[in-house]
């Protein structure tokens, strides 16, 4: 089957929703083994697919040991199998699959699929983002909200919109739910590859909290913070947060 780069990971990430919620649907996992069956199984599933269809790519996964080799190839595949494990076990809708394809470092091409509500996001199909509100609002981690984040909320008078996974929250901003993300409580580089690359295509502003770019595949994963946002509040956000710090 021949496909480009973002039919590929849309269609990568549609077929793991579907698996995940098939081995949620089965009733033989308590909610305690959901969440690692789930990890396990999508990750099998997206793993040995894409070295099946990108076998001169590098690739990591979250639920992957590390392969340094990695770092020696300017096409590196990203992906997280669950993103919001809390969320698909608790039969949320907040929870997604992440396939990023980094570029030179550049999260470039990615979809993010969200099986709770039959939706995925891609970077080959941008739409356009629906208007903001009058009052803005800023989507937050469900259990532990940045400060930075309720802070600068604050500061503006956005409106706080809980949310599960980090790939949840980013689509909710192209899906007219939400206008603001800012996240300063760490994550990874699988965490916001996806996201990003289709935010991007979108044409949302994305970049760290200080404004420099995201950098992918790099040997430390880590990544400290993000702000995805439309470009038009990027500005007033990043100089709410110059301000804090």
């Amino acid at each position: 089957m021949s496909m480009t780069d973002a039919e590929l990971a849309a269609h990568l990430a549609e077929v793991s929703g579907q698996i995940l919620l098939q081995v949620r649907a089965s009733g033989m996992l308590s909610l305690k083994a959901l969440g690692k069956a789930g990890d396990a199984t999508a990750n099998q599933f997206l793993c040995h697919a894409l070295r099946e269809q990108r076998p001169d790519d590098g690739l990591l996964s979250e639920e992957e040991k590390d392969n340094p080799s990695r770092l020696e190839k300017s096409r590196v595949w990203i992906v997280d199998p669950v993103d919001g494990t809390r969320e698909y076990g608790e039969a949320r809708t907040d929870w997604a699959v992440h396939v990023g394809l980094a570029i030179d470092g550049v999260a470039t091409v990615g979809a993010v699929a969200l099986p709770g509500v039959g939706v995925v996001l891609r970077t080959d199909t941008p739409a356009a983002v629906p208007a903001a509100p009058e009052r803005l609002r800023m989507v937050v981690s469900r259990t532990r909200p940045a400060k930075e984040a309720t802070d600068v909320a604050e500061r503006i008078g956005a409106e706080l919109v809980p949310m599960g996974s980090a790939g949840a929250k980013a689509m909710s901003i192209l899906r007219g739910e939400a206008d603001i993300y800012l996240h300063s409580g760490g994550q990874y580089e699988w965490d916001s590859c996806a996201p990003a690359a289709v935010a991007l295509a979108h044409g949302l502003h994305v970049s760290r909290i200080d404004g420099s770019p995201l950098v992918y595949n790099q040997a430390d994963v880590y990544m400290p913070d993000l702000l995805i946002c439309r470009k038009e509040h990027a500005e007033r956000i990043l100089g709410e947060i110059a301000q804090l710090a």
